[in-house]
């Protein structure tokens, strides 16, 4: 049985002998998927466990064979006569166990890229520069033509909320969706949510300007009180009751219930003025796909993500977007 053990120089700053995180990516990028131990982690002073301690361990575990590898940059002198000192002890102690000693980290061509990296990384030191460098990013890795101009905003900035790429493809937009929506909060109507936590994402200061407001009636006492007495969901509850009030986009990011309630509501009102826009992307296995399916086959103004994912994130990013695009 062949062992590994990292050897990292330790240090008396307790936060700062982490070489255990550089053994478990090896072990990882070497024996994906592998319980076992196979890969040690060993400091030559400061901090434990120690080299000959470690040795120890992956003898009485049945190594056979033990590949000592020091995590230093240079070959110094703990590299070039502490540790093979200790290897050379271990050799004696051990006489049936096959002793390999690495070379260290040194000169190799991929320290120079992660010197690149961490230089790079200081270009981004505020928000603002890691949201541009971000979106860069983005931009970079979708496919050419991938996504239309008018929502490529939108679609962006949900990725970067989630940082998944396979919401561009399953992301849905019905033809005036985005019209409708830049429409709404330019006339300054109001944002329906279904939940709390998605109200709470929403940028009030972008939609202040346009004299909307963002409501969510869940919490409200006639709500629970009508809820407890019928059965139904707060936030359908919620959603029925407020749909009157001058509400010119709906956002469901939780509830499928209240998604299905806005779809039974819309679909069946007179097609008289315009509708809201729905923008339904609840997650969750009970109900959320087929209440988005139900939504992308509507004729009213709808934005949707026909997959199991979505939630709070994808709800605010959707809405958020159209805020910043509606003062561009």
């Amino acid at each position: 049985m062949e062992t590994i053990i990292v050897v990292g120089h330790g240090s008396p700053k307790k936060e700062a002998n982490n070489v255990n995180i550089i053994g478990r990516l090896l072990h990882d990028a070497i024996h994906p998927g592998c319980n076992g131990a196979c890969v040690k982690v060993a400091y030559l002073q400061f901090a434990e466990p120690d080299i000959m301690g470690t040795i120890k361990a992956c003898v009485a575990e049945g190594a056979t064979r033990i590949i000592v590898h020091p995590f230093f940059l240079s070959s110094g002198m703990h590299v070039t006569k502490d540790i093979p000192e200790m290897i050379e002890q271990a050799r004696s102690q051990y006489p049936t166990v096959e002793f390999v000693y690495t070379e260290p980290l040194g000169t190799h061509d991929k320290l120079v890229q992660i010197m690149i990296d961490r230089i790079s990384e200081v270009r981004f030191a505020t928000p603002d520069d890691i949201e541009t460098r971000s979106f860069e990013i983005i931009g970079e890795e979708l496919e050419a033509g991938e996504v239309p101009d008018e929502q490529a905003p939108i679609v962006k900035r949900v990725i970067h909320s989630t940082a998944d790429f396979e919401l561009a493809k399953t992301l849905v937009f019905s033809p005036d969706a985005v019209k409708t929506g830049l429409e709404a909060i330019r006339g300054g109507k109001n944002i329906l949510t279904d939940i709390e936590m998605v109200k709470t994402g929403i940028n009030k200061r972008l939609l202040a300007r346009w004299g909307g407001k963002v409501i969510c009636g869940i919490d409200d006492e006639e709500v629970v009180k009508i809820s407890r007495q019928t059965g139904k969901t707060r936030a359908s509850v919620a959603l029925e009751k407020a749909l009157s009030d001058a509400v010119g986009i709906i956002v469901i990011g939780n509830a499928p219930t209240a998604l299905l309630k806005a779809i039974e509501i819309l679909a069946g009102a007179p097609a008289e003025g315009t509708s809201p826009l729905v923008i339904g992307v609840p997650v969750g296995f009970v109900k959320a796909l087929e209440s988005k399916v139900l939504l992308s086959a509507q004729k009213f103004p709808f934005i949707t993500n026909l997959s199991r994912k979505g939630g709070t994130p994808v709800a605010v990013a959707i809405v958020n977007a159209l805020l910043k695009m509606a003062g561009e």
